[in-house]
């Protein structure tokens, strides 16, 4: 026997309010997770544990995915009872509307993580486990004594000798410049400390303007992270050594600065930035997403 007085309205109403809750949360959430699970310690501390927690966040897709299948199964074989009408007109479509949106929500999460962790968060962890030397002499120390080196202050004097600086291109262009020190810097026998940056030179001559190149107080480095820049910087280097006749028996390369301490928290600063950038922005993504299911939904006739 059919009911459609005001009790079974008002508990269809109810039930559609638990899924839209539900559909607004839950992809929410999922993608917080991911994006806290990729970008921050876990990621670089215990990356299995880290891909674990990424898999599991799969499998509650794939679960309800598989709600969401026998749903639709039910709603094609029909019912009987109030009850069950209900559920097959409702339910099902809800279910797909979540399968797709935490789907959606944990890819994102997992790129978006990953990306903040690459850009942010890795070079911070890097930068924190590498030691901090002070007041070293780039014309005395050599650049194996140093090689566990993340954050150096030079000595006083020390300077950018932008005469011998270099580029090598590779589609970006590789700028380098010696860190000398003393008014003559000509007596080093090998300059194993080098200023870098990408596409602030012209590579046709010595035009360096990387970092803080022209800051008279800049006399710090914060070690290079990136590996896969490494390479093509100590090419600029052996191009700069057969041009000017100088040696670099094992450069170390850093970006220029006067305050590396505050460069590298500005790299931890920067990820949780992003990372709270990135749950408000999801937020507002998936109640949008939510708002126009509803209205879909309403004029489908699946949403009392």
């Amino acid at each position: 026997m059919s009911q459609k007085g005001p009790f079974v309205r008002g508990l269809r109403q109810r039930l559609n309010f638990v899924a839209i809750l539900t559909s607004l949360f839950v992809p929410w959430l999922m993608f917080c997770v991911m994006y806290w699970a990729m970008s921050f310690s876990l990621h670089y501390q215990n990356s299995f544990i880290c891909f674990f927690v990424v898999f599991l966040g799969l499998c509650v897709v794939l679960a309800i995915g598989l709600f969401a299948f026998d749903a639709m199964k039910r709603k094609r074989g029909g019912g009987t009872g109030w009850m069950d009408n209900d559920v097959r007109n409702h339910e099902p479509t809800w279910l797909v509307f979540l399968c797709v949106t935490c789907f959606l929500a944990w890819l994102l999460g997992f790129v978006a993580g990953d990306v903040n962790y690459f850009q942010h968060m890795e070079p911070y962890y890097d930068m924190s486990n590498l030691n901090t030397y002070p007041n070293v002499d780039p014309s005395v120390i050599r650049g194996q004594q140093l090689m566990d080196a993340g954050r150096i202050s030079f000595s006083e004097g020390s300077k950018l000798d932008l005469s011998r600086s270099m580029g090598f291109k590779n589609q970006e262009l590789y700028c380098v410049a010696p860190i000398v020190s003393g008014s003559d810097p000509k007596h080093i026998s090998s300059y194993d400390f080098w200023a870098v940056g990408l596409n602030c030179c012209s590579g046709s001559r010595a035009d360096f303007h990387c970092g803080e190149f022209n800051n008279p107080r800049a006399a710090a480095g914060l070690r290079l992270m990136r590996d896969d820049q490494r390479a093509f910087y100590r090419l600029a280097v052996q191009q700069a050594e057969a041009a000017y006749n100088i040696k670099s028996h094992h450069p170390l390369f850093f970006q220029w600065m006067k305050d590396p301490i505050a460069a590298v928290a500005a790299y931890m600063d920067e990820g949780y930035k992003y990372y709270l950038l990135g749950i408000f922005t999801h937020f507002i993504f998936q109640l949008f997403l939510v708002t126009c299911a509803c209205l879909i939904f309403s004029k489908m006739g699946t949403l009392a």
